[in-house]
This record gives structure tokens, C-alpha cells and sequence, in this order.
């Protein structure tokens, strides 16, 4: 061992260490593994769980038992991970785990992708020597909020939803509550979830290891109106689902399943089949439009983007002094519904009130979204339901779909067709990108042949600041992901010291593609990279790469639109948000 390089020895076999934080990441690094509930690679070790405890024989001889998420690696140290000692501890965890639990696993939504159940299983527990937890014990079910349900009865202890809410969004929500036995999870002063300033992420059931938090299930309802007769169901799915849909199915995360997905939804039953990336395309559309006029006049300035109604909530919540700076644009779903009510009936024959609209998502928030009254007409919603990526991969397995023998098929016209810019806006970085590529063009009148512009890109850095040239106008864009960074650059603006002119926020690390209605994977920052690589991957294999440059979107404008930021394009693409202090909406 010289000074150079650092080794311990795990299992009798010398490892290299270098800036690994802990014990647990060398000994994956390794290509080994300990069980563990608490721990997340994007977030703060805890120690709470006590299932990743490995025997450590220091250089003098000392044998301790430490937890590896907590524990730096130190050179010359001896780490085994199956001692009789560690075995019998993480046995017992699971055992006193199991004996306060509600094991009622055939009917919990997290079943056959629980951990806790994986490691019952791993390790043999069949019979647990502690008592059942009480029938008086029991907690009533949290179904409150329109994206998540959350079970206490379910809950480990593990502290991970915590963290994530906390950490990613600076926000809170959750907290430990009570002490000893009556230790709780729970929103402040154990209010319901829909009753607290809960944006509705979904991070925190990404994270939960059990069936605690999990998203809200509304397959059933979609398949009551698929199995309809009068009913004419029509779906419309987001960019970041395509590249991690196949992950259900034993696909590598980042692999482009849209032709797969397109024909499993037609043998479930969806009558027309609509890409949310031509949407993207028109949001591009209307908000570098709206950028520009905003640029013009130095009004409203920095824009905000407005694509994630997770930071739309917050926005509304926390600063509704500063709602004037949102784009007024809908998302890309909010976008591409009020169309497809409007025009499917006049081309393709259908009533309105026969069609339903259904969105697959990688986001929980959007089942809050689609619900905002300022997205209803005629007392109906724009979108009737949205399923998230683990919702769709469900339905196809209830279905006997074999996902990976479909052969690819393709989407349905006009609302199919869509760009490179559309497809990346489910990386963090590439609703900004894909604005400045047409921006750039509306603001010049000059062709813009290098398009790529990659300093926008990255899932793991959570805050970017881009500085660019619109033909002798500088432009500085400001990209963060996860609400914690969000507030970082709204401070700056409060206090004078920001120096950018749009800011685009997405409150997921790293963007939707990890959403909190995707696979889960305790890699996600490995998963999300790739599934990003998957988003840039179409985008550079597409014969256009600009949105306004899809010849069905300038036909859309032509036959129904008139033009960007239009009487017609206000009324159908735009909308205002909630002033929620003031009892009232405001536009903006």
C-alpha cells in the first residue's frame, strides 16, 4: 500500500478506495453488497435502519460492528459482510420490523417491489418471536391527496421521506413526530396530506422502501372506461416515460421503448394513441414567444418556466408575490388535452362526451394538476385521468401483455409528429434548450446550425447558469432541479443579486425522467443519467430538432391557432394561477 493508493480488504479481497463517502459505496463499488431500508445515494446517510451493519476488524485487532452508510472508509481495515454476528442482527431487524407492520402485502400496491419484503424473503423469516402489533394500534389510511396515499401502519421508520423532502425540496412536510413506540411520520400536527402545502413531487414515496407512501392507483377507473362501448378513450404519453417504461419489463434504464409502448397501449384498448412531445413543441412555441415580447419590454423578467405544476404549487404556496413572473403557458399535457377535446371530435368523428383523455406521466403532481379548475371547460376536465410510468407498466402486465415481443408501432396523426426539442424537455435543462434553439431563430431571423447546447445539460449538477449570445444580446439562463435550489435563485432575484433572465425549474433531481411516478431504482443517480443519455439519444436521431420547425405544429396554426401568443393561443394554451392568500386567481 503506498500514499497513493488507499485499500482495505472486504471479504478477504483488497479494495481501492478513493472519495467514496462511506463504507457501504466502496463495498458496491466492490461489486458486493449489504442490505439497507434507510439509505439513498442522493441523500444524507441516517444510520436509522441498522440492516447495512458489517463486522470491521481494525489494524490492531479490534473487531466492532458498524453500520457501512455511516462509516468512512480507513485503509488497512477488514470488512466482513456475513459474519454469524451480522446475520443474526439483520434478522432481528426484519423480525421486529415485520412484528409492527401491516402485513397485508397481497393487497398493498408496493407488493412484489417492497423491499422489506425482498429481505424477509433473502433471509428466511417465517416465524417472528415478537408480538403482532395491536388491532387498537392501527392508523386510519391517509388518501387525501390527489397523488399519494400514505399508510403509517406501513411506515419503518427509515426517515428517507424525510430527507427528500427536506433535502430535494427544502420544504419539509413531513417530520418525525411523537417519541419511543409512538413514533409517527407524518405531515405537521398530523393534518391529512392534501391538507398541508404538500406539492405533490412524489419524491417521498420514490424513496419509501415499503408500502407507506405509494402513488395514488387509478388503473381501475381507466379501465372501467376503456371496457365501455360508448366511451372513445385517447391517450397522450411524456417524453421521460418512453426511456424508463422498459425497466418493468428487464429493459436497461435509458432504452427509447415509444414504438413498444405505443402498440401495448392499442392491444389494452386506447382508441388514439398522441405523443406529448408534439405539445412540447407548441409550449416552445408560445413561450419563447412570450420570452421574447417579455426580453423586448424588460417586463416580468426573469421568466419562469411552467411545466412542472410541482413548482407551479409551490410557487402559489410559498411566493405568490412573484406569480407574475411565470410563464403563463400550460404544460405540455394541459397543452396538448384542451386540442384533443377540441379537435378529435371534428377529425376522427367522436363525441364529446363519449372521449376521454388519458395521460401517461412520469409525475405524481400531474394527477394534482389535471384536477386545477382553471383547467376545466364546461365542467369537465381538459385531462380525465393521469397514470404514472408504474401505472402504464402495470396495466400491461394485468393485460398479459408480452411488452417485449410487441413489435413497434407508430403514434397516431396529427398530434404525433414532434421534434428533438420535444423529446428533451424530460432532462433537467432542456426546456431551456429547446426554448433558446427557437428563440434564437425568432429573435435573429438567422439560421442556428449548431443546436446542441450541452452546458444545459446534466442530471447530477441541481443548478446550472448558462450565458449566451442572441446575435449581440446576452442571455443568461438559469437551470436548477429540486425546489430547494428553486428558492436559492428566487432569493437572488429578492435581493437584487440575480443575474439571469429566465429561470427553468424542475422539482425532481434531475428532471422528469426521475419523477416520482417512474421505476424506482436505489441507483437513481446511475438510472436518471441514462435515462436522460436516452432523451438526448432520439433528440440527435430526429430529422428536426427545432419546434417550430414541426410541419404539424405550423399547420396547427394555421387551421386553428392563428399564430404564437394569438387571441386563440391564449385561450386554449394559456392559463393563470392562484394567488392562494388572496382568496383569489391572478393573471399573469
Amino acid at each position: 500500500m503506498t500514499e497513493d493508493k488507499k485499500t482495505l480488504f472486504i471479504e478477504g479481497k483488497e479494495v481501492e478506495f478513493s472519495d467514496e463517502p462511506n463504507l457501504l459505496e466502496v463495498i458496491r463499488k466492490a461489486g458486493m453488497n449489504v442490505p439497507t431500508f434507510c439509505y439513498r445515494p442522493d441523500l444524507t446517510p441516517f444510520g436509522a435502519c441498522r440492516m447495512c451493519v458489517v463486522e470491521v476488524e481494525y489494524p490492531n485487532g479490534r473487531k466492532m460492528i458498524n453500520s457501512s452508510c455511516t462509516m468512512p472508509p480507513e485503509a488497512g481495515i477488514k470488512v466482513s459482510l456475513n459474519t454469524a454476528k451480522t446475520r443474526r442482527i439483520r434478522k432481528t431487524v426484519l423480525e421486529l420490523l415485520l412484528a409492527n407492520h401491516d402485513r397485508k402485502c397481497l393487497t398493498c400496491d408496493k407488493s412484489g417491489n417492497c423491499e422489506l419484503q425482498q429481505y424477509a424473503e433473502e433471509y428466511g423469516i417465517k416465524d417472528i418471536r415478537f408480538p403482532d402489533k395491536k388491532l387498537e394500534d392501527y392508523i386510519p389510511v391517509d388518501d387525501s391527496s390527489p397523488s399519494l396515499v400514505r399508510d403509517s401502519n406501513k411506515c419503518i421508520l427509515c426517515g428517507a421521506c424525510v430527507r427528500a423532502c427536506t433535502e430535494f425540496q427544502g420544504h419539509g412536510v413531513l417530520g418525525f413526530a411523537n417519541r419511543g413506540s409512538k413514533t409517527l411520520v407524518q405531515p405537521m400536527a398530523g393534518r391529512p396530506l392534501g391538507q398541508v402545502d404538500c406539492v405533490n413531487c412524489g419524491q417521498c414515496a420514490a424513496v419509501c422502501p415499503t408500502g407507506a407512501l405509494t402513488i395514488k392507483n387509478e388503473t381501475d377507473r381507466v379501465w372501467d372506461e376503456i371496457t365501455n362501448p360508448d366511451k372513445t378513450v385517447v391517450v397522450q404519453m411524456a417524453p421521460a416515460t418512453r426511456v424508463a417504461l422498459g425497466e418493468m419489463f428487464g429493459l436497461k434504464p435509458g432504452e427509447n421503448t415509444i414504438g413498444l409502448m405505443n402498440a401495448a397501449l392499442r392491444k389494452i384498448g386506447f382508441k388514439y394513441i398522441f405523443d406529448t412531445n408534439f405539445s412540447a413543441d407548441l409550449t416552445i412555441m408560445e413561450e419563447a414567444s412570450e420570452f421574447l415580447e417579455r426580453l423586448k419590454k424588460g417586463e416580468n423578467l426573469p421568466l419562469f418556466t411552467s411545466c412542472c405544476p410541482a413548482w407551479i404549487k409551490y410557487m402559489e404556496d410559498q411566493h405568490p408575490d412573484m406569480l407574475h413572473h411565470l410563464s403563463s403557458c400550460k404544460s405540455p399535457m394541459s397543452m396538448l388535452s384542451p386540442v384533443l377535446v377540441d379537435l378529435v371530435p371534428k377529425y376522427f368523428n367522436v363525441e364529446r362526451e363519449n372521449l376521454v383523455v388519458v395521460a401517461i406521466m412520469p409525475c405524481t403532481a400531474k394527477k394534482y394538476e389535471c384536477k386545477r379548475p382553471e383547467l376545466y371547460r364546461n365542467g369537465r376536465p381538459d385531462t380525465d385521468y393521469v397514470l404514472t410510468t408504474q401505472e402504464l407498466g402495470k396495466m400491461i402486465k394485468t393485460a398479459g401483455i408480452d411488452f417485449n415481443s410487441l413489435t413497434p408501432e407508430e403514434n397516431d396523426s396529427p398530434f404525433g409528429e414532434y421534434t428533438g426539442a420535444g423529446t428533451i424537455f424530460g432532462a433537467s435543462g432542456g426546456v431551456a434548450e429547446a426554448a433558446v434553439r427557437t428563440a434564437y431563430e425568432f429573435a435573429t431571423g438567422e439560421v442556428l446550425n449548431d443546436v446542441d447546447i450541452k452546458e444545459m445539460r446534466g442530471t447530477s449538477n441541481r443548478s446550472k447558469t448558462i450565458e449566451l449570445d442572441l446575435k449581440g444580446t446576452k442571455l443568461v439562463v438559469r437551470v436548477v432541479s429540486t425546489l430547494k435550489e428553486a428558492e436559492k435563485a428566487i432569493q437572488e432575484i429578492k435581493n437584487g443579486t440575480a443575474n439571469f433572465q429566465m429561470l427553468e425549474v424542475m422539482a425532481c433531481p434531475g428532471g422528469c425522467v426521475n419523477g416520482g411516478g417512474q421505476p424506482r431504482s436505489c441507483d437513481d443517480s446511475k438510472i436518471k443519467a441514462e435515462r436522460a443519455k436516452g432523451l438526448y439519444k432520439e433528440d440527435n436521431e430526429l430529422p428536426i430538432r427545432k419546434s417550430h420547425m414541426n410541419p404539424s405544429i405550423q399547420k396547427l396554426y394555421q387551421e386553428y391557432l392563428e399564430h404564437p401568443n394569438s387571441h386563440k393561443a391564449h385561450e386554449i394554451l394559456h392559463t393563470t394561477y392562484r394567488n392562494k392568500f388572496a382568496g383569489s386567481y391572478k393573471d399573469v
